[in-house]
């Protein structure tokens, strides 16, 4: 059928319409998975940081619990996701020690599998001790060790844990040797140093902090390199260990090829929810150091991390259970 005039020159205009337009991102929900079950202080974060995202973009961000595989799951999930912005990560220092640990578990190199958008939060682990050990201080425990070798009992919730390997570094550079107790998580760790039947562990601030109050355990240091703001009497184990830094980290992340524009925008959101000075005073409360990072600390954050803790479960020759 021969084109008319006026239908020859509307074809144009028809290749011209918004048909061919992309919507403005983001134009839908964004979904955030987590590797962590409700409840925790990981997952109470993600969502806090999240709404608040949300609000900034004028779209929700839900947060999904996909637990499982040492956060494989949601790890995977991410980085076999479509490229487009509306399926994130929040992703932890899991992603720096599986490849090491359990390198059946996906993704192999999540350093090319995800884009870093920016850093969410770090927390200090506490090194505490069971108050009937005769030391008060990281330079007393490591003279005790190296007087008893392997007789210091240390446990932690679970082998590959962020405290057991916090827990092997310290061995490894203090030079000592000590029988290390692994558990199914933390709670049950800290009865039996409660009750004396370990004599040392690396905790969460949080964890750890009713025990500490109550004078149940002595607390010696923190494993990052500043004090922490709920125990600022503690020094950190870098006092007496130099180059001591260890922390449980969280990050948002993209799939791996997500525009660059998306990445910038869904970075943007995130250092305004970042800065939220209510929003860093209530996790602080949590032991909780909310952490305004871009793309670019995140990514050499991670970097650096698995390179550490490659190194050391290389070396200390540790197995996942």
């Amino acid at each position: 059928m021969p084109l008319t005039r006026r239908a020859l020159f509307a074809t144009p205009a028809l290749l011209a319409t918004p048909a061919y337009a992309q919507p403005a991102f983001p134009a839908r929900p964004i979904s955030v998975l987590s590797g962590y079950t409700p409840g925790g202080v990981t997952d109470v974060t993600s969502r806090a940081v999240a709404e608040r995202m949300g609000r900034a973009l004028g779209q929700s961000m839900v947060v999904e619990n996909r637990a499982g595989a040492a956060t494989a799951v949601a790890n995977t999930a991410v980085a076999q996701a479509r490229p487009d912005g509306y399926t994130l990560l929040m992703g932890t220092s899991t992603l720096a020690i599986n490849p090491s640990l359990q390198p059946n578990l996906t993704p192999h190199a999540p350093m090319q599998a995800l884009a870093p958008i920016g850093m969410v939060f770090r927390t200090a682990f506490v090194l505490h001790v069971d108050p009937a050990l005769a030391v008060r201080s990281t330079a007393d425990l490591i003279a005790w060790a190296k007087a008893n070798p392997e007789k210091l009992m240390f446990g932690s919730s679970g082998t590959g844990a962020v405290n057991h390997l916090a827990q092997a570094l310290f061995v490894q550079r203090a030079d000592i040797k000590v029988t290390h107790v692994p558990y199914k998580g933390g709670a049950p760790a800290l009865l039996d140093l409660r009750a004396g039947r370990i004599q040392a562990m690396f905790q969460a601030v949080l964890e750890a902090l009713p025990s500490l109050e109550e004078r149940a355990t002595r607390g010696l240091a923190v494993s990052s390199a500043q004090r922490a703001p709920l125990l600022p009497n503690l020094p950190p184990v870098a006092d007496t260990l130099p180059g001591f830094d260890v922390v449980f980290w969280q990050g948002l992340f993209a799939p791996a090829g997500t525009p660059a524009p998306v990445l910038e925008k869904l970075g943007a959101a995130l250092r305004e929810a970042t800065e939220d000075r209510e929003l860093r005073a209530r996790m602080a409360q949590s032991g909780v150091d909310i952490t305004t990072g871009d793309a670019a600390v995140l990514a050499r954050t991670l970097a650096e991390d698995t390179k550490m803790w490659g190194d050391l479960i290389r070396k200390a020759e540790i197995k996942a259970d």
